[in-house]
């Protein structure tokens, strides 16, 4: 099996490029937003707030989702990532002006919902075409690489986009500092769009002979979901996936909040966003240890046996949190409940790419793209009604546990999952 399969070669290399360009821009973009909105001397944020936030990040792809799936399995994915990025980049603009003029309202969060709406499609075409560019038996590996280093590089670009913005507030106003984050986001997504030349235009899919003659958006989702009814160890792993990206919300909530309003003196937001920024950044060496362990862990167990191992090794982490919340076991949790987590998304990812033939595999993307904004939305309304306006809250983290209690033993148990074919 091989293990890392990136060599000098590779034509996995020019699919990563235009990911991880582009996921670096995004933590950019979104550091920026998050100053902007969640983190203004003027504007201190209580739960409710926050879960808000998260859900009109979240809104657009859950409209847009089912009909994502039949454009990916359509159109050339390479073209449509291209001009999706440059889409983006334009975008940007726009909020670069509307956030150095102070704009909180409903044209800001329009062009937000544009922006998070096309980031959903680049990534779930990336997703969808990956596998037509290794081997079978290198796609745990291979998902190792693209999703986690994408993640890690979301978070390298949301601290570049603090230390950006940190440089220019010395000298201009908070607003004027964080527009320029977002208008070299802008540059960072056209970057990436050119990127997309190096590839071919139907090497990512969908083959020609595999494209659709019609749209059917809702009805072509759905069709996703009952190929998936057929596989449903992958479709386990996918509810299984929702519930624990579902808890990641909600911690990642309660940091805000207890970086923002307990950890810290809420009149000094910068102090609250350095230090969930180090928060964060602790996240991400757990998720890149998590990619890192997994492709053995699965050689050793076997995928199904891997997932429920992580699933369960998220709980004692939780629970010491929940007993005493301080600064260093929210940072200990994130760096585990983050490294189990991201384990677990690479080895199901490549779990459903290795069950779905290419012609579903971008509606079966797109329902596992909703179905886990579904289980994100829900638990950060979830959130929003348990934290107070500080965050210290020891219910939250039992709630979580709780949950990824029932997903390790009763969605991934035994007879369902772990006997399915490997």
């Amino acid at each position: 099996m091989g293990v890392w399969p990136v060599g000098k070669e590779s034509r996995l290399n020019r699919i990563l490029t235009v990911r991880w360009s582009g996921q670096l821009t995004d933590g950019l973009f979104q550091s920026a937003l998050a100053s902007f909105v969640l983190f203004s001397p003027e504007r201190a944020p209580d739960a409710m707030s926050a879960a808000v936030a998260f859900a009109v990040v979240l809104l657009p792809y859950s409209l847009i989702g089912p009909y994502v799936g039949t454009i990916l399995d359509r159109f050339s994915r390479q073209r449509i990532i291209r001009y999706c990025n440059l889409i983006r980049a334009t975008n940007l603009l726009i909020i670069a002006y509307l956030v150095s003029n102070g704009a909180t309202g409903l044209l800001l969060t329009f062009f937000v919902l544009i922006a998070f709406g096309v980031n959903r499609l680049i990534l779930a075409g990336l997703s969808a075409g990956l596998p037509l560019l290794v081997k079978k038996e290198e796609l745990i590996a291979a998902n190792a690489l693209a999703v986690t280093g994408g993640t890690i590089f979301v978070v390298i670009g949301g601290g570049l986009g603090i230390a950006v913005k940190n440089f220019i507030t010395q000298s201009n106003n908070a607003d004027l500092a964080d527009a320029v984050v977002i208008l070299i986001a802008a540059l960072g997504f056209t970057f990436a769009a050119l990127a997309t030349v190096r590839l071919g235009k139907f090497e990512i899919g969908p083959h020609e002979h595999e494209i659709l003659n019609e749209s059917r958006g809702f009805k072509e989702m759905l069709e996703g979901f009952h190929i998936l009814r057929k596989h449903k160890d992958a479709l386990r792993g996918i509810i299984a996936i929702g519930i624990q990206r579902g808890g990641i919300t909600a911690l990642t909530l309660m940091a805000l909040l207890l970086e923002r309003n307990l950890f810290n003196p809420s009149d000094d937001p910068d102090a609250g966003l350095a230090g969930f920024g180090i928060a964060l950044a602790i996240a991400g060496v757990g998720i890149g240890i998590g990619a890192i362990i997994s492709p053995y862990g699965v050689i050793k167990f076997g995928r199904h046996l891997w997932m429920r191992i992580l699933m369960f090794s998220c709980l004692p982490w939780l629970l010491i949190f929940a007993i005493d919340i301080n600064e260093i076991s929210m940072i200990v949790c994130a760096f585990f409940v983050g490294l189990c987590g991201q384990g677990i998304k690479v080895t199901n990812d490549a779990l459903v790419q290795s069950k779905i033939k290419d012609e579903f595999r971008g509606r079966v993307f797109a329902f596992y793209d909703v179905a886990v904004n579904a289980g994100i939305v829900s638990s950060a309304i979830i959130a929003a009604l348990v934290l107070p306006k500080n965050g210290d809250s020891n219910l939250l983290p039992i709630l979580i546990a709780s949950a990824y209690l029932f997903a390790a033993a009763v969605i991934l148990r035994g007879p369902n999952f772990s006997h399915a074919t490997k």
